[in-house]
């Protein structure tokens, strides 16, 4: 497959284009850094548009903390996918988004730390915007604690809009997913967490 991977040079960025790369995948690393990747800007829709075209399917793993980053990248994503082509859309998502067993979102309970609370919003936003999209797209949240860099287990697995009670996570599991779900997609337009459990 033909994948393209805007963030590669963030933390899971890096472990998703390794973990497709080891599969035997064709990959596009994408940062809006110069460096050792391609140079795009995955919140203006010409750019996404260039980069995607020919692609299989379009990883969305950059994160920046500025206002209003996830809604514009998401915005960009779907413009430019549309313009390309491209439907599927695999995007790294953040645990604060996903539910307590009661149905309640996590940034709504008591004691949510104001510190987390507009990265999560932005968040929140780039889900409205892929809702109002065409595009075939899901998100991948991990649980909402610091990711570990320990090598794979080989257990993760997709769950619902219910935070799961995973004690530790790392990157290597988020990218084995992200990639699952590029090869074989078995999760449309709809955000679900990953855990090993």
């Amino acid at each position: 497959m033909r994948i393209v991977v805007f963030g590669a040079g963030g933390r899971a960025g890096r472990r998703i284009v390794a973990e497709a790369g080891t599969r035997g995948h064709e990959v596009t690393g994408v940062s809006h850094r110069p460096g050792d990747w391609t140079v795009g800007d995955v919140t203006d829709p010409a750019s996404v548009a260039s980069l995607v075209t020919g692609q299989d399917v379009v990883v969305m793993a950059a994160s920046r903390y500025e206002p209003g980053f996830f809604p514009r990248a998401a915005t960009a994503l779907t413009a430019g996918m549309a313009k390309a082509g491209v439907a599927r859309l695999v995007a790294v998502g953040i645990g604060t988004t996903l539910e307590t067993p009661e149905g309640v979102p996590l940034y709504e309970t008591p004691g949510f730390p104001e510190d987390a609370r507009a990265f999560t919003l932005g968040h929140v936003e780039e889900l409205g915007v892929l809702r109002e999209s065409g595009l075939d797209w899901v998100v991948l949240a991990p649980p909402p604690l610091f990711l570990n860099d320990e090598p794979a287990t080989g257990r993760h697995r997709l769950g619902g809009r219910t935070s799961p009670a995973d004690e530790t996570f790392g990157y290597a599991d988020l990218a084995a997913a992200v990639v699952d779900e590029a090869e074989l997609p078995t999760r449309h337009r709809e955000l679900v967490s990953v855990t090993t459990l």
